[in-house]
């Protein structure tokens, strides 16, 4: 009989252990860019684009806003973010790069291949790892008690 409590039969705690070690390999790299792995997260979002409400932020990196705010808050006393008032409606906050956080993106892109070069296995192999977990979180979104009426 499986005993489905024994942590060697759970799928969210390799998950969860995997988050932990992932981020204390990323501390090093983005501690000489001045991020915590979650204000990388944003970094990489505006990067991709920018400006960006903060709703769509939330969405696409599953954070919500209680959150997010803090993050951004930092952000913007570091001088890397703006955050103003959508002029079209004012409960919208629009989320900007300063030139500071635009610049900051030269100095990240040696980020991920760092962080490869530390894990013993072969870039061939990431693609797929990479597609299974965005399938898993397609499905845990899609499940999430949250977004159910």
């Amino acid at each position: 009989m499986t005993d489905y409590l024994r942590l060697d039969q759970q799928l969210c705690f390799p998950l969860y252990a995997a988050s932990n070690l992932f981020t204390r390999l990323y501390r090093p790299l983005l501690d000489e860019l001045g991020l915590t792995y979650p204000q990388y997260l944003v970094m990489m979002a505006l990067w991709e684009a920018t400006p960006r409400a903060v709703g769509e932020l939330g969405r696409a990196l599953y954070l919500d806003s209680g959150t997010l705010t803090p993050l951004l808050k930092r952000l913007e006393q570091q001088g890397l973010v703006r955050r103003q008032r959508a002029q079209d409606d004012e409960r919208r906050v629009d989320i900007t790069l300063t030139d500071a956080g635009l610049a900051l993106r030269e100095r990240a892109e040696a980020v991920p291949g760092a962080l490869l070069c530390q894990l013993p296995m072969d870039a061939s192999e990431l693609p797929a790892l990479r597609d299974q977990l965005q399938k898993l979180l397609g499905m845990l979104a899609s499940a999430d008690p949250r977004k159910k009426g």
